[in-house]
């Protein structure tokens, strides 16, 4: 196969993609990624071929994200972002000029991937690492955490798809006249259905046994395992932290990573802080984006920017964290007990599953955090039992599966 990648979003949208290439090749396949040029050393250094996408959206959501505040904001920079959307439906064009693929696997947020596989008359698949295509009665649409009405309700929740048509239609709609010449579609569409009328095939990057597939999922959504880049094995941890790590018991990792949301990212590391302090834990806290501003100088604490989670949260005693799906992927791989402290999106959630599965204490949602709360949580986490068993269990569980190999595995057979 000749796979061609569109991706778009924060780290998170973008790493298992990349994962995903780098299994293709080793298995003899031809794969390429096009997505932000920020993005070009994380694909480069997995030894991936990268294709050029406009870095102004990622441009954008660094410059802004910092200083939101929450959902409404949100909305407002999505708005700004329309000339630099439109730029990358017209890059994503060019790579698939460029490279010719025979198959193509997109992120939703790559708007093109659909439209471009039917000018060029190749299968497609779309992706994303958590359950928001497909209806069920299992649970509602991920943006929404909780649904109080039943599975009737639950399954009518992913009439939420039809977003992407109702924002971004026109706008995709003359992309695909002017630049693909191909006809319009409805601005009631889900984007999920084929010109002959089958279901866009649907691949899921998350475990199964952190989400259980639903009985009434159909053959064309397939739950294939998280995609995990190989470990850096090469990676060298910077002096400060190697001797923080070697200096005691393992410590905490909290960290909120591209959730900036600064107007009071002060005050959170000050909350932080002191719930830290009253449970007389040490703690890791990577300020990521500008999600938290911490004071420096203290024994029992070590602020960092980034640090690869592969390798550091296996030497953690928990993680404390917004809930993005690879931030919980990768501290329920390490077998560590998790808090999440949502933001937007489908944060909630990954929170929500993590409780559910007895993973870690009740999610706290960033808004309502407070040194009470979060000193009550972090002494559940250092001290329930229960929760470390549970973990051991799941990191166990998804260590053991082949994401990427099922997910080629899949694409084989649909392609």
């Amino acid at each position: 196969m000749r796979i061609l990648i569109l991706t778009f979003g924060t780290r998170g949208d973008v790493q298992p993609y990349v994962a995903l290439a780098h299994a293709a090749i080793a298995a003899g396949h031809e794969a390429a990624i096009c997505t932000a040029e920020g993005f070009r050393p994380l694909v480069e250094d997995a030894d991936v071929p990268y294709l050029h996408m406009s870095n102004d959206m990622l441009d954008l959501i660094q410059s802004e994200m910092p200083t939101m505040s929450g959902a409404a904001d949100s909305f407002r920079l999505v708005r700004r972002m329309t000339a630099a959307m439109r730029a990358s439906l017209h890059d994503q064009w060019e790579a698939a000029q460029t490279f010719e693929p025979d198959l193509l696997i997109y992120h939703p947020k790559s708007l093109g991937g659909l439209h471009i596989a039917e000018r060029l008359h190749i299968p497609v698949a779309v992706s994303l690492p958590l359950p928001f295509f497909t209806p069920t009665r299992a649970f509602p649409v991920p943006f929404i955490a909780r649904w109080p009405l039943g599975g009737t309700a639950n399954r009518l929740s992913y009439q939420l798809n039809r977003i992407t048509a109702l924002a971004y239609g026109g706008m995709i709609n003359t992309f695909r006249h002017h630049t693909l010449g191909l006809a319009p579609m409805s601005r009631w569409s889900t984007y999920l259905t084929l010109t002959d009328g089958r279901p866009v095939p649907v691949l899921y990057g998350f475990s199964s046994a952190v989400v259980p597939v639903p009985a009434d999922y159909p053959p064309h959504a397939h739950v294939t395992g998280y995609w995990f880049l190989p470990d850096q094995t090469s990676w060298e941890p910077p002096p400060d932290l190697r001797s923080f790590l070697a200096a005691g018991e393992p410590p905490l990792y909290i960290g909120f990573g591209s959730m900036g949301f600064g107007k009071n990212a002060t005050t959170r590391g000050a909350t932080i802080l002191d719930a830290v302090h009253r449970v007389g834990a040490r703690a890791v806290v990577a300020t990521g984006w500008g999600g938290i501003d911490l004071a420096v100088g203290f024994d029992d604490v070590l602020v960092v920017r980034d640090v690869p989670h592969e390798w550091l949260l296996p030497r953690t005693a928990a993680v404390i964290h917004h809930g993005g799906a690879g931030t919980t992927a990768a501290g329920l791989r390490a077998g560590r007990p998790t808090l999440i402290c949502p933001v937007l999106g489908d944060q909630g959630f990954w929170a929500e599953r993590v409780y559910s599965l007895g993973a870690g204490p009740r999610p706290i949602p960033i808004r309502r955090l407070t040194t009470a709360n979060l000193t009550e949580r972090l002494n559940q986490l250092l001290t329930e039992q229960s929760y470390r068993k549970t973990t051991d269990r799941l990191g166990l569980a998804i260590r053991s599966e082949d994401g990427t190999g099922q997910a080629l595995r899949t694409l084989e057979r649909v392609s």
